[in-house]
């Protein structure tokens, strides 16, 4: 590899590397809100559904209530975005020397490694921010994400907080994986349809490959998020059961705790 060569492949991971940063940064500031009201829809059976669980939370917490767990995300999901998109970039141009006829076996492989790579961040910083998430504003177990840290370290030890990997890996590992098979297959799909409807004079001109046809940003968004939705839709009873046994585990470490110092 020449010179030049390695400068522009140094380049574009450091380009990646930034943009995922900061697209990790505003889809998560965006998202977070929701992201709560999902896991309390599915840690407890109290609410009626998504609007009655938003309600009751900014109703007895406030908007605060909503971005519980929002500083472990920052502080420790933006880095794992940055491993995890990376890693995907890094692994499916691999895996495409090797099979170069099955892109969606790539798509998929890479999304799956990928994970497994970023699990190593995402599993402490998941299981910060689900239980922050979760706690009841009546009975507050932790005080803010670097707290919940703290303690859980304290009481289940740096094991306790990694027993979820599998757990986490069983739920973020098939979703990530659809997630860019459905996501790169609809960018195909795009690009062909965007072929099809060039303008006539373009066409006299000679057709583009259709992999040099630039995606427009309205037609990435719609991409993926139809690939996220499918995604999540197909995974959610995983991430459900995922969410019950990180929430399960902290309860049963509360009680022994609570226990001893009673004792």
């Amino acid at each position: 590899m020449s010179d030049n060569d390695s400068a522009s492949s140094d380049a574009s991971m450091l380009s990646n590397v930034l943009g995922s940063a900061a697209a990790s940064i505003v889809a998560r500031a965006c998202t977070h809100p929701l992201d709560t009201i999902k896991a309390r829809l599915q840690a407890s059976n109290i609410y009626k559904g998504p609007v009655d669980a938003f309600i009751k939370t900014v109703k007895g917490e406030g908007i605060s209530g909503l971005f519980r767990g929002f500083g472990a995300v920052i502080m420790g999901g933006t880095p794992g975005t940055m491993l995890y998109l990376c890693s995907y970039e890094v692994w499916k141009a691999n895996l495409s020397t090797i099979s170069k006829e099955h892109d969606f076996i790539v798509h998929f492989s890479s999304g799956v490694l990928a994970e497994t790579i970023a699990c190593v961040v995402y599993v402490p910083v998941d299981v910060v921010k689900e239980r922050m998430q979760v706690q009841s504003y009546k009975h507050v177990v932790y005080k803010n994400s670097m707290d919940a840290l703290f303690q859980i370290m304290r009481t289940e030890g740096l094991r306790g907080i990694y027993k979820g990997y599998a757990a986490t890996l069983a739920s973020f590992g098939p979703f990530s994986a659809l997630y860019f098979m459905f996501y790169e297959q609809f960018k195909q799909y795009t690009r062909q349809y965007l072929a099809n409807t060039i303008d006539i004079n373009d066409s006299l001109q000679g057709r583009q490959p259709l992999y040099n046809i630039d995606i427009p940003f309205h037609y990435t968004v719609m991409t993926s998020c139809s690939a996220g939705a499918l995604a999540s839709w197909l995974t959610s009873p995983l991430d459900m059961a995922k969410l019950r046994l990180q929430i399960q585990r902290g309860k049963m470490s509360n009680t022994t705790t609570t226990t001893t110092t009673t004792t």
